[in-house]
């Protein structure tokens, strides 16, 4: 188990340096959290004034007639398909670059665009796959949340390999799902051991953040409120840096793995070694 985290680490590290070859990658999980802000925005703006504009701000409640239901779905449809597309480009662009290539953000959008079909095909699965376990959590606050927790992770490693199976073999979703699953397995865990190293990396990196955020309030309460206003903002800055960094890095992790175990080949960027351990373990078990 250490050797699989360490391998992690080292793999995320790796996928670090991959995104600053193209930093403007960073872009894309800009523009989808912009684009999701959007979302929310055109649903709840709306409805501000109506009963169902808690249907989407409150995650703890269950709708309680048809029409709540239906724009509950909707919103998390179209939720979905905007996180799905930009994650699609960005998946496009991560892999024209291990594959030796120079992606530009045109190439993302017109690789997400060619690929429509699938991703609108996509998001329709994880938007009832989401319903579904919003309305499980509703029901019950303590086990249904239990429940959906332990639900939602499942399906999250399930559909762990899903994005770069859409992006590169257009297959429709059940395949991809299904696909997934057979990469997941070939991989036997590291995969997922690598995203822990990304996971603990953000972790780390969030400590001394939140101290620093802490620190403000205490100096806006007691010593100087300018300075502290400065340390919250610089904090909050901080957090979403990170947070675009991390998003960014797991897809580019992601890529790296799935082209060894679709075709065999290890990106020039990667360590071929750490690559290869991902598989070894899994053959030796086999024989």
């Amino acid at each position: 188990m250490f050797s699989r985290i360490s391998n992690g680490w080292a793999l995320s590290k790796q996928s670090f340096r991959v995104l600053m070859l193209d930093k403007e990658l960073l872009l894309f999980p800009i523009m989808s959290g912009f684009a999701c802000l959007m979302v929310l925005a055109s649903f709840a703006l709306p409805l501000i004034n109506s009963k169902y504009v808690t249907v989407i701000m409150n995650e703890h409640q269950a709708p309680q007639d048809p029409l709540a239901y239906v724009i509950l779905f909707a919103f998390y449809f179209v939720n979905y398909f905007v996180i799905i597309f930009f994650n699609s480009a960005l998946m496009s662009c991560a892999i024209i670059r291990l594959k030796g290539g120079n992606p530009t953000i045109g190439d993302g959008f017109s690789s997400a665009l060619n690929r429509l079909p699938q991703i609108t095909g996509w998001a329709l699965v994880s938007a009832t796959v989401g319903f579904i376990l919003r309305l499980i959590e509703s029901k019950s606050e303590k086990i249904g949340q239990l429940v959906a927790g332990l639900l939602g992770m499942a399906w999250s490693i399930t559909t762990y390999f899903v994005i770069p199976v859409l992006v590169v073999e257009k297959k429709n979703p059940f395949e991809a799902m299904k696909r997934s699953v057979g990469i997941l397995r070939k991989t036997w865990g590291e995969s997922l051991v690598a995203n822990f190293g990304i996971g603990l990396i953000v972790f780390l990196l969030m400590i001394p953040i939140f101290g620093l955020i802490v620190g403000g309030f205490i100096m806006i309460g007691s010593v100087n409120a300018v300075i502290g206003g400065i340390m919250i903002a610089t904090g909050i800055v901080c957090i979403l840096l990170v947070s675009l960094v991390s998003s960014a890095i797991h897809s580019i992790l992601i890529a790296a793995i799935y082209l060894f175990a679709a075709e065999g080949e290890v990106p020039d960027q990667f360590d071929q070694s750490l690559i290869e351990h991902a598989f070894t373990h899994k053959k030796a078990r086999s024989i």
